[in-house]
């Protein structure tokens, strides 16, 4: 029974999986953020080239709008 309780002292006082599992949480937080930001800024990027084409294809009097996202 002592070895027993001796390897999970052992198991529970190691901390290298716990490392592991804090970076590899921290990727996917930074992952979702990059992704979010990604689709924000496309949208964003799409609406600003359809407004300079609708400004050129309308000239600068013929009232375009932007869009919303």
């Amino acid at each position: 029974m002592n070895v027993i309780t001796r390897k999970l002292v052992d198991f529970i006082k190691e901390e290298e999986g716990l490392t592991t599992v804090e970076y590899a949480v921290a990727g996917s937080l930074v992952a979702a953020a990059v992704i979010v930001a990604f689709t924000d800024l496309g949208c964003e990027v799409g609406l600003t080239i359809q407004y300079l084409a609708d400004v050129i294809q309308n000239g600068a009097a013929g009232g375009a709008t932007r869009g919303t996202c």
